[in-house]
């Protein structure tokens, strides 16, 4: 009896770890999702380059602002793509590739969690940023949306101040002893 409990515990828990592979169209997914941020990139990138001898320097900056947001968020898809694929299903092989950033398969839970919320907060301000340029471009016709300004600066601190505590929560488990 004691043999089958086992023989079935262990068929349990291999077909648990198995179950892992069921992430995998999530990320296929995610690899889609950067394919799509890359042609709105290009289209952005074209929109902007057909209008560049045009383009005084405040629409330059936030045509350059925007071009970088949608590079950030390129880089978070690829930083959950590869550690939440390492981390959570399977190792990359990739054998001696020389290209292989050096942070890949060194990024754990923790590590991933502090580059989102950089990225997250890195996005945010940005965003900030082309709407704080904008203020005072409008049409003198169209009011202020103080409303909107006051909420996107709350949001913004809202990612700031997250990211300051899981740093914290970080730095804090790191200095317990392990029980």
């Amino acid at each position: 009896m004691a043999a089958d409990k086992n023989s079935l515990e262990a068929r349990f828990e291999r077909g648990l770890f198995a179950s892992r592979w069921l992430m995998a169209p999530m990320y296929l997914g995610l690899v889609i999702s950067l394919a799509m941020l890359t042609i709105v990139f290009v289209k952005e990138l074209a929109y902007y380059a057909s209008k560049t001898l045009t383009m005084n320097a405040d629409q330059a900056i936030l045509a350059i602002l925007t071009l970088i947001d949608l590079s950030l968020a390129a880089n978070l898809l690829l930083i959950v793509l590869f550690s939440g694929y390492e981390n959570f299903v399977s190792k990359l092989d990739l054998g001696e590739e020389r290209d292989r950033p050096s942070w890949m398969g060194k990024v754990d839970f923790s590590g991933l969690k502090m580059k989102l919320i950089a990225s997250i907060v890195a996005i945010s301000g940005i965003h900030l940023l082309k709407v704080f340029m904008e203020v005072g471009k409008q049409a003198s016709d169209i009011p202020l949306n103080t409303d909107k300004m006051y909420w996107l600066v709350v949001i913004h601190l809202t990612f700031v101040v997250s990211g300051v505590l899981l740093a914290l929560m970080d730095l804090l488990a790191a200095r317990t002893t392990k029980h």
